[in-house]
């Protein structure tokens, strides 16, 4: 039995030769089959090659000289000077006192500190001609600016000529602000079939100009219409006046915003004028007819010829929309009024509107044709004249004798205006060639400023100084040329007490 499990026992132990079993991976597989091959490529770069070269080079350099203090130790300035630190210290106190008094002090009130160089002198910024009107020997009769103040306009009639006349004219415009400015080539040329006597541009819309002819017409242009800037016009009708325009100007009326053409002639007649674009016309609103007998203190007056008082003047005045002043051949200076008076003592001559006289005062008269008129900005009642005789007087609404009498030529003056920004200056147009620029607030009447351009046998027949940029003096010259100057400070800033000095002037009682 034992013998027999021994024998058994070792038949277990014994080597024995199995067939092998052999188990396959699958993870390398699944690992294959999850991979996935993707490609991705930019688009091709595109590349250009360029030189660039400059024709000037220039080359600098800076250097600081080196540093000899200790900022910290010795300041910005170095070290103080002995005593500087105690001084301070005394008078601190007082210092301080005095900058309260005058903070509360109400001495310089309307006073502008001018920190430019003082000087009288004038510079000439261009010169502008009309080839056509050279050509034709046409003078500039008349120049206004644009209410912007960027644009001129300049008339060419004659100054010369007192017959009429059917030879052509025209009014050019220049814009000062274009950088294409071509001063002998006009940015808008407008074609007249007369001489153009006077220009005004509209104070408000700068599209807008009224003219005076020497045929007798009034017309408005509209700039802005390209095709026909001919807005209105009064044309040969028998509302029209009969003789030259000498003056036109713009006119407020009753309805805020809305402005009339008020119109003089040799005729003796001044007309106000309303625009109707939709009919192309310039209707009669009002006429004003200035006869001999019917004229304050006439029986002073000598009568010549005619009753009828040739208008070669005309101003508004700034203060009071009722009043303006008129100016005659014959020397005569009136105060007049638009709303009183009454009927003038002139056949109607079939016009659409009974003409009334508005003469209410007259001045003592000049010594020959009254040919420039201008109220004071600054006060109510100044206002200066000049003419034939070769002066510019300075007037008051209140005094028939003139305040001031100064000699400016010993030829005619043409064109007299106050500045529009300093008080007691004015500027006159000889029939020397000259501008002579008058500075009232100076002990000497002589001229603060004289402007020479071209020959002394050229007249200088206008000028107009700008209402917007007003450095700028604008003036036209009977050989066809504008020049546009430029004042210095002097000239155009305004003074510490320059208005109380125009109050005193005012005041004074005519010698």
């Amino acid at each position: 039995m034992r013998e027999h499990f021994l024998l058994r026992t070792l038949k277990m132990f014994a080597d024995e030769a199995l067939d092998p079993v052999t188990v396959a991976s699958v993870w390398r597989k699944a690992q294959q089959g999850a991979q996935q091959s993707r490609g991705c490529q930019t688009p091709a770069v595109l590349s250009d090659h360029a030189g660039v070269q400059t024709r000037f080079t220039a080359s600098s350099s800076t250097q600081t000289e080196p540093q000899e203090q200790n900022l910290q130790e010795g300041g910005l300035g170095g070290p103080d000077p002995p005593g500087l630190v105690d001084f301070l210290k005394r008078v601190e106190d007082t210092v301080t006192k005095e900058l309260e008094k005058n903070s509360r002090s109400h001495a310089f009130d309307g006073y502008h500190a001018n920190w430019e160089e003082g000087s009288d002198h004038v510079s000439l910024l261009h010169s502008l001609q009309h080839p056509g009107a050279e050509e034709s020997g046409l003078h500039v009769s008349a120049v206004s600016w644009s209410c912007t103040g960027s644009v001129i306009v300049c008339a060419y009639g004659r100054t010369d000529d007192g017959d009429w006349t059917h030879q052509k004219s025209c009014v050019c415009l220049w814009n000062l602000d274009r950088r294409s400015l071509r001063p002998k080539q006009a940015d808008l040329v407008l074609e007249v079939p007369a001489a153009v006597t006077s220009v005004c541009c509209h104070p408000e819309r700068p599209a807008l100009i009224a003219g005076g002819l020497y045929n007798g017409e009034v017309v408005v242009w509209d700039t802005s219409r390209t095709q026909d800037p001919v807005l209105a016009q009064t044309g040969m009708s028998a509302d029209s006046h009969r003789e030259p325009v000498y003056q036109v100007v713009w006119v407020p009326l009753q309805k805020k915003g809305d402005f009339g053409v008020l119109s003089s002639s040799s005729g003796g007649e001044v007309l106000l004028w309303l625009v109707d674009p939709d009919q192309g016309r310039l209707v009669l609103n009002a006429a004003y007819a200035f006869v001999r007998q019917q004229l304050p203190h006439s029986s002073s007056l000598k009568s010549r010829g005619s009753s009828r008082v040739g208008v070669s003047a005309l101003a508004l005045s700034p203060w009071d929309a009722d009043s303006f002043l008129v100016g005659s051949e014959g020397g005569l200076l009136l105060r007049c009024s638009f709303s009183c008076g009454p009927p003038a003592a002139v056949a109607p001559e079939g016009r659409s509107v009974a003409p009334r006289a508005p003469a209410r005062f007259c001045f003592r008269p000049a010594g020959g044709p009254v040919h420039s008129l201008h109220c004071s900005p600054f006060h109510r009642n100044l206002f200066i004249s000049a003419g034939t005789d070769g002066e510019v007087r300075l007037g008051s609404l209140l005094q028939a004798d003139p305040l001031l009498a100064v000699r400016v030529s010993d030829s005619y003056v043409f064109q007299a205006q106050w500045s529009p920004s300093r008080p007691l200056v004015f500027a006159a147009a000889t029939g020397q060639g000259e501008v002579q620029i008058f500075d009232l607030a100076r002990k000497s009447l002589r001229p603060a400023a004289t402007i020479r351009d071209g020959a002394a046998d050229r007249t200088a027949t206008c000028l107009a100084f700008n209402g917007a940029d007003r450095r700028l003096l604008a003036a036209g010259r009977s050989d066809g040329t504008v020049g546009v100057w430029r004042l210095s400070s002097d000239l155009t800033e305004q003074r510490a007490e320059e208005s109380l000095r125009l109050e005193q002037i005012a005041n004074q009682v005519a010698e």
